[in-house]
């Protein structure tokens, strides 16, 4: 169990990533008020959170009724992973972690940016949902996904605390600060992905353990 919500947190907090999350909420919230900077990181986390939760309950019915094994969707969110890691290994934006460029020229001119793009896809972006979906493949409830969503909670009130205290830390960290935290986790979530590809290709291929 605790190996469960070590795993759990180390990769929600790599995908989720609260610390490369805050100068981003930053510029999109530029020129808006502290208050209103408040209740826009309280409504996206809250949003975010819904959807994560969900998602955690209801991933795993999604892929049966698919007829997805737990197996193939291990390699397909492995591989997803290894995309996103490659992206923060290379301090790179992309749809997966973050908005594109065309998402970000529209959030600005949006009145309320706490949807789109902050609970989705910045937090609960494709990275998250598959990470909760590779952790939980259980058709029923038990205590490893109340562990997984007790991890999900606090992952997401770090992210409201970063994303509240985001001029401070931008100012703080500074850029070289931030990227230099983002590749540090990027190389933990390569290796992570590689062993859930790795753990799918045995239960795919049981001939590769030598058994």
């Amino acid at each position: 169990m605790i190996d469960l919500a070590t795993s759990a947190f180390i990769l929600l907090l790599v995908v989720i990533d609260p610390i490369g999350l805050a100068p981003l909420f930053l510029a999109l919230t530029l020129g808006d008020t502290e208050p209103d900077r408040k209740n826009t990181a309280i409504k996206g986390v809250f949003i975010a959170g819904i959807i994560l939760i969900v998602f955690t309950l209801a991933g795993d019915a999604l892929l049966r009724y698919l007829n997805i094994s737990t197996a193939s969707f291990s390699i397909a969110g492995g591989l997803l992973l290894l995309l996103l890691a490659m992206d923060m290994i290379l301090v790179r934006q992309s749809g997966l972690r973050s908005t594109t460029i065309r998402e970000q020229e529209e959030a600005i001119h949006k009145a309320d940016i706490s949807v789109f793009p902050l609970a989705i896809p910045m937090i609960a972006g494709p990275g998250a949902l598959t990470t909760l979906l590779l952790l939980t493949g259980t058709p029923v409830f038990r205590l490893e996904t109340a562990v997984i969503l007790a991890i999900l909670l606090i992952i997401l009130l770090l992210t409201l605390f970063m994303l509240l205290l985001a001029s401070k830390i931008s100012g703080f960290l500074g850029e070289t600060g931030i990227n230099v935290i983002t590749r540090i986790l990027g190389i933990i979530l390569t290796a992570l992905a590689i062993q859930y590809i790795i753990n799918g290709l045995l239960v795919s291929f049981p001939v590769l353990t030598g058994s």
